[in-house]
């Protein structure tokens, strides 16, 4: 006798009450399609393509920014590099070591911002230099224009394409300078010339669309040996000549380079980053004690102070960021529980001098 079909299924059910042979072959069914999809090698990769960031940064090619780059290239995120200097960025981020990076110049940055989860802006010329008047104007308008352009191109994005992240530097100069008094992310601002800066520099930055979540990173001075103040200590702790500048007294608050970009990385990625945030290690030092642990770490003395009118021979107006200081506290990293990696000034300067 041959069955087949429903007639097949009925004899079986027949011969063998306890089982419904329908209810039997489907759940067989489903195991099977749970089992394959288990195993599928495609899920890894939409998985992985799920959380993918494509990042666009400008000052990509400074000291914070080639190490936030190397950051998220190394977990597979997308970077679009936003430069006035093509060339100059291919030299910085060959091809061959950063594949999945994008050079954009500044006609196509409108491009390559939409479409992006976020915007790092860290545009900015270098503080640390005579400020001549053309210096000034430059010191703020590579700030201002370049946040503010960033802003504009941000906002007439279309929904679908608008970035939801805006992380945008400023500094702690907004507070002006203090021996005595701490400053945390609700202290008023001050009234020199980098406060004013720093005021219309966050100014720009808040007129993004309010869909748009911003960060604001009040950074302190980063420390590492490729780029910033440290660089230039060290050759000179080196050749015995280091030690404190002016007095020693002002406060230097400071944090690691790793801490620096593991902080813009959370604030891309955690919806809890928002508003200003101090980028300080939670314990700053006046410089005295700043140099006294650079030379210890060094094997070398910090015995030869720079006296005040020496450093304003060599940088006029421009002394007053090396000759005075603020101290400046991360309240809001610690209350968002952020692991700082190097609390202690010790500790970041020894793993720099063994990396």
């Amino acid at each position: 006798m041959e069955l087949s079909g429903s007639k097949a299924i009925s004899w079986a059910n027949s011969m063998s009450p306890t089982l419904n042979f329908p209810r039997t072959f489907s759940m067989f069914r489903f195991k099977k399609v749970r089992i394959l999809g288990a195993s599928s090698g495609n899920d890894s990769g939409e998985s992985q393509k799920e959380n993918e960031m494509v990042v666009s940064i400008t000052g990509a090619t400074g000291f914070i920014g080639k190490r936030l780059v190397q950051r998220l290239q190394s977990d597979n995120h997308r970077v679009r590099v936003l430069t006035r200097s093509r060339p100059k960025a291919l030299t910085i981020f060959p091809v061959k070591d950063f594949p999945r990076i994008e050079i954009a110049e500044e006609p196509e940055w409108k491009n390559y911002i939409q479409g992006s989860t976020a915007v790092v802006n860290l545009a900015g010329t270098p503080i640390s230099q005579r400020w001549s008047p053309e210096i000034k104007k430059d010191i703020k308008n590579s700030r201002v224009k370049v946040t503010s352009k960033v802003v504009e191109l941000i906002n007439n994005s279309p929904d679908e394409l608008r970035p939801k992240v805006l992380i945008s530097s400023t500094a702690v100069g907004f507070y002006g300078t203090s021996e005595t008094r701490e400053f945390d992310e609700q202290s008023p601002p001050g009234n020199d010339y980098l406060a004013e800066v720093c005021r219309e520099w966050e100014s720009a930055a808040l007129r993004v669309h309010k869909d748009v979540r911003l960060v604001q990173t009040r950074t302190g001075i980063v420390l590492g040996k490729e780029g910033g103040a440290l660089a230039k200590m060290i050759p000179l702790f080196m050749m015995f000549a280091g030690g404190p500048l002016g007095s020693g007294n002002q406060w230097f608050s400071w944090i690691h380079v790793d801490d620096m970009v593991n902080l813009i990385y959370e604030a891309i990625s955690s919806p809890s980053y928002r508003g200003v945030i101090n980028c300080t290690a939670p314990n700053p030092v006046r410089l005295s004690e700043m140099c006294s642990v650079l030379g210890s770490v060094l094997g070398r003395p910090s015995w030869l102070p720079v006296p005040d009118v020496a450093i304003k021979a060599v940088l006029g107006e421009g002394a007053c960021v090396v000759l005075e200081g603020q101290k400046v506290v991360p309240k809001k990293a610690n209350e968002l529980g952020f692991p700082f990696k190097y609390p202690y000034v010790r500790d970041a300067l020894r793993a720099i001098m063994s990396s």
